[in-house]
């Protein structure tokens, strides 16, 4: 079974940033796929088993962003 988990990243202004976002949080142990949505903010992660929240957002941070709430 997948699990998706959204969540809001603020600061990202162009398709780098969206890579960037994409490519850290991909990087996380378990995650299996990462939508990222440049318009609205909203980072979708899916993953077999639920992944620690912190997790996503220290890789998001790792990307030079911030992650402004969880739907």
């Amino acid at each position: 079974m997948t699990t998706t988990a959204t969540y809001t990243v603020k600061g990202m202004t162009c398709g780098h940033c969206v890579s960037s976002v994409k490519e850290e949080v991909g990087e996380v142990p378990g995650v299996t796929a990462v939508e990222v949505d440049l318009a609205t903010g909203l980072l979708a992660v899916a993953s077999e088993s639920p992944v620690d929240p912190a997790r996503i957002v220290a890789a998001v941070e790792e990307a030079g962003y911030e992650v402004a709430r969880r739907p």
